[in-house]
């Protein structure tokens, strides 16, 4: 299957779309991504970024790097977050292309350690990622998992 991933700053045009697909994942409002994603346009500093897998002009994957994925430490970040592929587009590489291009660039914007916080118990050791240790997310009751890549 041939899918592109851009980068957000690529094709601003698409930002409206973009903000509310992230928003139909997983239900934050559409006004914080679209500020984040409007901030990732002023290229005032590396974060945040946004980036996207395109099949034709259908968005099929994404993900953001924003400064804290909504936990307690504060110290671990950026952090990568909003990482999603439609269902019938997953087992096919979009997430893992997504995740190499992601800390790709973020390495050539001078960042080389991104954070990750999941759910996830091994999909994301598939692609460099490091379990680091457990955090409290924002209102769960439950820790969750924080991962680190280092470029």
């Amino acid at each position: 299957m041939k899918f592109e991933i851009i980068n957000l700053v690529q094709r601003p045009e698409i930002l409206e779309k973009a903000a509310h697909w992230f928003h139909e994942k997983w239900s934050v409002p559409l006004e914080a991504y679209r500020e984040s994603m409007e901030a990732s346009l002023l290229k005032i500093s590396p974060v945040p970024q946004w980036y996207l897998a395109l099949k034709d002009s259908e968005i099929i994957g994404g993900m953001g790097v924003i400064e804290n994925d909504f936990h307690n430490r504060k110290d671990l970040s950026p952090n990568v977050c909003a990482v999603y592929t439609e269902e019938e587009y997953r087992g096919q590489g979009v997430a893992g292309e997504l995740l190499d291009y992601v800390c790709r660039d973020m390495k050539q914007r001078g960042i080389d350690t991104l954070y990750l916080l999941t759910d996830h118990t091994s999909f994301y050791e598939r692609y460099g990622w490091e379990f680091f240790c457990m955090v409290q997310g924002d209102g769960e009751p439950e820790m969750s998992r924080m991962y680190i890549h280092r470029g």
